[in-house]
């Protein structure tokens, strides 16, 4: 990573409020909605249990968290193997085009082999065209879907 020294890390437990601001800013680069309302239980139990739903990544510079990864394995049942989902991958703007993304990715890589995955999967909106261009230039493909979102009433 050129020209800021920054450490990639796996989430504490006092980085909660931070990977929550993250999440938001996120949220509003992606053009969609986020309420902080319960997340800072969830998220805590979701990363922080002896069994993890998900895992998290967050990159600090000596000041501050200034991006955040998570990512979970799942099963591709026409692959019949088990895979990386990385959900999210947020950089904050001023410290975007310095090896930071790039770098959080070949974390995952490496995590995931650990857990037995060969291959890491995710997606991205249509007009985030950056991180589109991102993906492509680290030799990520493509496959175009539709993702569609049911609510389940309670």
């Amino acid at each position: 990573m050129e020209s800021e020294k920054v450490k990639i890390r796996f989430a504490q437990v006092t980085d909660v409020a931070s990977i929550i601001e993250l999440c938001k800013a996120h949220a509003i680069y992606e053009k969609a909605e986020y309420s902080k309302k319960g997340k800072a239980n969830q998220i805590s139990k979701d990363i922080f249990s002896s069994n993890p739903k998900l895992y998290c990544l967050v990159v600090e510079n000596n000041i501050e968290i200034i991006a955040y990864a998570t990512y979970m394995k799942q099963y591709a049942t026409w692959d019949a193997a088990e895979y990386i989902y990385m959900d999210c991958l947020y950089v904050k703007e001023k410290h975007r085009s310095k090896g930071i993304g790039e770098e959080l990715i070949n974390r995952i890589k490496q995590e995931g082999a650990n857990l037995g995955c060969n291959i890491v999967q995710w997606q991205t909106p249509n007009f985030n065209k950056r991180a589109i261009k991102f993906y492509t230039r680290i030799g990520a493909n493509c496959k175009s879907k539709e993702r569609f979102f049911l609510n389940i009433s309670k």
